[in-house]
């Protein structure tokens, strides 16, 4: 079966990359070729190796594969490219290897800047310089924990709440040394990448793991005291793996790309044109992704308050219920009614009341972005969006058939719909393999 992949994956990449120059093509062909196959394309396990995407261990994320399939499938290859929820930058990347123009949105600060950092073009020794200057002023530095991170949550320090705390106060001061020296880089690009590959540590020194639903405490983390001088190490280590990268894959077909950091259900209005769009954005079920990155977020600096964490979770898609705000919405479809009607009715059974409510305003957030991109397309273009179903109380809420019915209001024209994989429902409702992830292939009329 791998080996039937693999056959079909470089059979696309010569249909995606067939007007590309032979050195592009064979740059291309030499980054794809250490694309694994351990799992479905819309998830991220076959790039964990692979130069750029091992940055960062990313898992709700495309394969670079299911984004080289869907360029090959369109009928002409476009110019230019969008993805309104950009995560790890899989789409963006892929397209600049393919010669393809990207534009990303991105809400996430630090997920933001690490979609940029692999977008970015390098001069490697200037590169090197500068972390030589990173590691040379932290070795000085002496920071203080308790003040630099007075407004995060008091488990991130030792000795944290009933015992139990993300760092240790020695490793704690050596990551904000870094961070405190990488401030003051001169060369924001630099100081960009050196922050993500910092961030890239920073679960590694810490007393907990991270899986799709947030963060728990390791096994046995009171007895697995961390070395300081591990900071040093791990950080040289994720440096060398990143200038490996640049240094061998940094010159793609594509250098150019256009980045708005924001809700992009705001940011598509001043997005440039786009001839194709390939998007996931976050599935109904409740949980704010926000939280995975909690960590990176506050260690690095892009949260300074708890105001900040709050206006950061206002600007997400309305896909959960961890924090209160409007849920008011406009758009209906027949199905999305039934399914609201179905919920409304079991609404003391839910664990949470404003399930219902949820649902609506996030399909008329998506509807929102639906509308802005086919303002920014010409007629024609396709749209390519991944989709989970989600349930609750029994009541299914079929993602892919209603996103379909508020499109073809648009008015969007329905090319494919199409089922992934078949994921697992919460523990609440069994854990089942029973919710559909689907692909929804749409042109613009």
């Amino acid at each position: 079966m791998t080996q039937a992949l693999r056959q079909d994956m470089a059979e696309s990449l010569d249909v995606a990359s067939a007007r590309l120059p032979a050195d592009a093509r064979l740059l291309a062909r030499s980054w794809f070729s250490r694309h694994a196959f351990l799992g479905p394309a819309s998830t991220n396990q076959d790039a964990h190796d692979l130069p750029f995407q091992r940055w960062y261990r990313f898992k709700e994320a495309f394969a670079p594969r299911a984004v080289v399939d869907a360029f090959a499938s369109l009928p002409t290859m476009p110019k230019t490219c969008i993805d309104c929820f950009g995560g790890s930058g899989t789409t963006a990347l892929t397209a600049q290897f393919l010669g393809v123009r990207p534009t990303t949105i991105e809400v996430n600060p630090f997920l933001a800047d690490l979609i940029e950092a692999k977008l970015e073009s390098y001069e490697v020794s200037s590169l090197i310089r500068s972390y030589r200057e990173v590691v040379d002023r932290a070795a000085s530095l002496r920071t203080d924990p308790a003040t630099l991170l007075a407004s995060a949550p008091a488990t991130f320090l030792e000795p944290g709440v009933g015992g139990r705390f993300i760092y240790w106060a020695d490793v704690a001061e050596r990551i904000l040394a870094y961070r405190e020296a990488i401030g003051v880089l001169e060369h924001p690009a630099h100081a960009r990448l050196l922050r993500v590959l910092l961030g890239a540590t920073l679960i590694r020194l810490s007393n907990v793991v991270i899986n799709g639903k947030g963060r728990r405490y390791r096994s046995g983390w009171e007895r697995r005291k961390v070395d300081p001088r591990a900071v040093a190490r791990l950080f040289e280590t994720s440096f060398l793996d990143a200038v490996e990268d640049i240094a061998r894959f940094g010159r793609r077909a594509q250098p150019e790309y256009t980045l708005l950091r924001g809700d992009s259900r705001e940011m598509l209005a001043s997005a440039p044109q786009a001839e194709f769009a390939l998007f996931s954005p976050p599935y109904p079920n409740s949980f704010d992704y926000t939280d995975i990155y909690n960590v990176e977020l506050w260690l690095l600096g892009y949260l300074s308050t708890a105001g900040d964490n709050r206006s950061l979770r206002e600007a997400t898609l309305r896909s959960h219920v961890q924090i209160k705000r409007s849920f008011a919405a406009r758009w209906q479809t027949p199905t999305l009614s039934k399914a609201l009607e179905s919920l409304c009715t079991l609404r003391s059974e839910l664990w949470n009341a404003s399930i219902p409510d949820m649902i609506g305003a996030y399909f008329d957030d998506l509807a929102g972005v639906l509308r802005g991109l086919h303002a920014i397309m010409p007629s024609g273009s396709s749209v390519m969006v991944v989709v989970g179903d989600s349930q609750y109380a029994g009541v299914p809420i079929e993602v892919g058939r209603i996103l379909v019915e508020l499109a073809e209001e648009m008015p969007f024209r329905l090319e494919k719909l199409e089922p992934m994989r078949s994921m697992r429902s919460s523990a609440q409702q069994g854990g089942r393999l029973a919710l559909d992830e689907t692909l929804i292939h749409l042109t613009t009329v």
